[in-house]
Order: C-alpha cells, then sequence, then structure tokens
C-alpha cells in the first residue's frame, strides 16, 4: 500500500527554473518606483511567495504601492518574462514514472491561475496533473494554505479513493512548507530550487531533496 498517493507540487522553483523572467520582471518594478536594485541575486526572493508580500516585506511598500507595483510587473512578465523560464532536467521523466506508478500530481502554486495554465500549455505537461491552481489576479486565495485547500478540495471530489493522510507537497520555499503544515500535511523541500537548504529545514521541511533525480527517488520509495 502507498504511503502517500496524492503529490502536491509547487510550480515556480519545484516544477519549472522560472527565476529569470520573475527577477528581470522585479526589476522592471523597482525601477518604476526609483528603485535599482544593484545585487541581483537579492531578486531572487521574489520567486516563490505572494509578489505584495515581497514588495511590502523586503522593500518597505505600502499595500496600494505593492499593487501598482504589481501592475509594472505583469506588464513585462505576461508577455515576456513569462516565457524566460525551462522545466527543471528530470522533471518530465519523474511525473510520467509517477503516473505509471499510480501516483496522482497536482499543483499547487501562488502564481496567478492563467499564468499557471500558460505556463504548464507551454512546456505540453499539462497532462501530468490532475489538477492545477493557482491564486486569483486580484491576490484572493494567495495564502499557499488556501491555494492547498482548493487543491486538496478538488481531489476529493474527483478521486474517490482520496484520503488527506495519504497527501504530500513539494516545494521549494518555506512558504510551501508552512502551507502544508497549515493544512496537516507533510512537505518534501525542493533543495534545487529558489530557497536554500538551511531555509527548508528551519521551516521544518519533513524531506529534503537535493536534486530532481534525489526527489524522484523519494517519491517512488512511497509506492
Amino acid at each position: 500500500m502507498q504511503k502517500y498517493k496524492f503529490i502536491l507540487f509547487d510550480l515556480d522553483g519545484t516544477i519549472t527554473e522560472s527565476g529569470p523572467g520573475i527577477m528581470n520582471a522585479a526589476a522592471i518594478a523597482l525601477k518604476s518606483f526609483g528603485i535599482e536594485e544593484k545585487d541581483p541575486t537579492k531578486l531572487r526572493l521574489f520567486v516563490g511567495p505572494p509578489l505584495d508580500k515581497s514588495f511590502v516585506e523586503r522593500y518597505g511598500f505600502t499595500t496600494e504601492d505593492a499593487w501598482k507595483a504589481i501592475a509594472v510587473f505583469r506588464e513585462y512578465y505576461t508577455v515576456t518574462g513569462l516565457f524566460e523560464n525551462s522545466v527543471y532536467s528530470g522533471i518530465e521523466d519523474m511525473l510520467k514514472d509517477l503516473r505509471s506508478k499510480g501516483f496522482i500530481t497536482a499543483i499547487a502554486s501562488s502564481k496567478p491561475q492563467p499564468q499557471v495554465n500558460t505556463v504548464l500549455d507551454h512546456f505540453h505537461i499539462s497532462d501530468l496533473f490532475d489538477t492545477a491552481v493557482g491564486c486569483e489576479l486580484d491576490g484572493t486565495r494567495s495564502n499557499k494554505s488556501e491555494v492547498i485547500k482548493e487543491v486538496l478540495r478538488r481531489l476529493k471530489e474527483r478521486c474517490s479513493d482520496y484520503s488527506t493522510d495519504k497527501v504530500i507537497m513539494v516545494g521549494d520555499r518555506c512558504y510551501d512548507i508552512d502551507g502544508a503544515h497549515a493544512m496537516s500535511l507533510p512537505c518534501i523541500g525542493a533543495a534545487y530550487g529558489y530557497g536554500s537548504r538551511k531555509e527548508l529545514e528551519d521551516a521544518g521541511a519533513d524531506y529534503i531533496a537535493d536534486t530532481v533525480w534525489d526527489l524522484h527517488k523519494l517519491l517512488i520509495s512511497f509506492s
């Protein structure tokens, strides 16, 4: 009997290496407010959490200014940045292997729903997920636990053998782990993404995978 059957994946930094497009869009948004980030590595913080949180907590924006910055961010990102992106090597093979062994796979992302759909379609991997949930463009359902809750609702509705104790989350940032734990789910930290191993350990990841291959082996071991 499988230890876990339902696997929820974050998208940015877990399935796709989306950093370049997000960081470029963030730099343009900050510049529109007269902020020129001289250290591009600091822009990595925009990969993963809701955008308004990054502008407010890291750059001191008001909520109103954060949403103005998000509008600038999206002007670039939806046309260009979204496609400055690639699927991590080994991910597609892993997903196909998991599904061939009876696992149910889903996306739980803080990325806006239309962008989640566009990315999955662009890389021709939509059919490797039973459902894919993102946030709404107005910021609704941006908290990771809210996204996960909606994924679980859909899986319960669609899968007759659904059981919460058979669900595990995979993500590369502390927000993924916090969101999973808030829903009483275990979480695997994907250390090959945009969060450091220390960040994942400090957040209390139940497991950590340093590479996609490590993740593949770990998930298969649950079958």
